[in-house]
């Protein structure tokens, strides 16, 4: 289990990843029921360090942290491709693995783990407007374009900003739980599934939406519901409105048509009793799409994968 992160900063750091890091793994949500991790913030050269801003940053921990580090994380600095970092934080991010922890990357943190030379062979995410950079810099290094972060092994790398959090949300996911994942997410209010590759690799939070919205009741309603058949002509009467003004305030609230929201709340609950393990067929009718076969044919389209396959991915054992 992820009990100590260790996040590394270079010079010119990147701040939104810097942040992304301390939201998900430094702050303590013990009394949520998250498990709280032994956090460090890492600094590699000499104090105080300038972020990409221009304020300083300080912290009293340096690379010798590292030793101790479940995960790494290493954060973009200055224009990617132009930091690298030193070669004791190549060594020490080698010696990382060496010893069974991950490393992992945001943004433009990847060129640090292609210097290293973590990435040789390994296949790697990357922001789409520095790839190419990537791949001509480093051509052993499979750098996929069209993703939002990739697991490879102990190694572990996104593509841009926001990207960062989605692989945040994966990791916590993996180590602690899906119940785990979502109560962060909700605290961050992200937004709900994220469209893009690799979809059934991305964490899914939960729906979050404004609670005096006319339609807010009615969602939650929905959700605890999700295995009755709910056509929008039974929704729009629960909502006393026509199926016309539903549709137009559900798009208002959720951006998105009915079908389309429950398809996807669905595919969420879904995920989530894979991963405890249910039979496809159960996971099918508890979840609303009734058969194995409508499932499998949602969540291939969706998702990329069939559900077996997620679930030997993320089954907990």
């Amino acid at each position: 289990m992820l009990r100590d992160v260790a996040v590394v900063l270079l010079e010119n750091v990147a701040v939104f990843e810097l942040g992304v890091a301390c939201e998900v793994f430094g702050i303590d949500r013990s009394e949520q029921g998250v498990p709280a991790h032994d956090f460090a913030v890492v600094a590699v050269e000499p104090l105080p360090l300038t972020s990409a801003f221009g304020f300083t940053l300080a912290t009293p921990f340096g690379l010798d942290r590292l030793a101790s580090a479940d995960l790494v994380v290493v954060l973009g600095a200055g224009t990617p491709g132009t930091a690298s970092g030193p070669e004791r934080l190549h060594r020490a991010l080698r010696d990382t693995v060496a010893r069974g922890a991950r490393v992992m990357s945001l943004c433009g943190g990847v060129f640090v783990l292609a210097a290293s030379g973590l990435l040789d062979g390994r296949r790697a995410a990357a922001h789409w407007y520095h790839a190419d950079q990537l791949a001509a810099a480093y051509p052993t290094i499979d750098v996929d374009r069209a993703v939002l972060y990739v697991e490879d092994g102990p190694v572990l790398t996104s593509a841009g900003t926001a990207a960062a959090i989605d692989l945040c949300l994966h990791v916590l996911r993996q180590e602690h739980g899906p119940a785990v994942a979502n109560t962060v997410a909700r605290r961050m209010v992200v937004p709900p599934q994220r469209d893009g590759g690799q979809a059934q690799y991305v964490e899914s939070p939960v729906p979050v939406h404004s609670a005096d919205h006319v339609l807010a009741d009615l969602l939650d309603w929905a959700l605890e519901h999700l295995d009755a058949p709910l056509p929008v002509s039974f929704l729009a009467a629960r909502a006393s409105m026509s199926p016309r003004s539903f549709v137009r305030h559900f798009a208002e609230l959720t951006g998105s048509t009915p079908h389309r929201w429950l398809v996807e709340q669905r595919l969420l609950r879904a995920e989530v009793l894979l991963e405890q393990g249910l039979a496809v067929e159960q996971v099918a009718r508890r979840a609303g799409f009734g058969t194995a076969a409508a499932l499998r044919e949602q969540f291939a389209r969706r998702r990329g994968v069939s559900p077996q396959t997620y679930q030997r991915s993320f089954a907990v054992r």
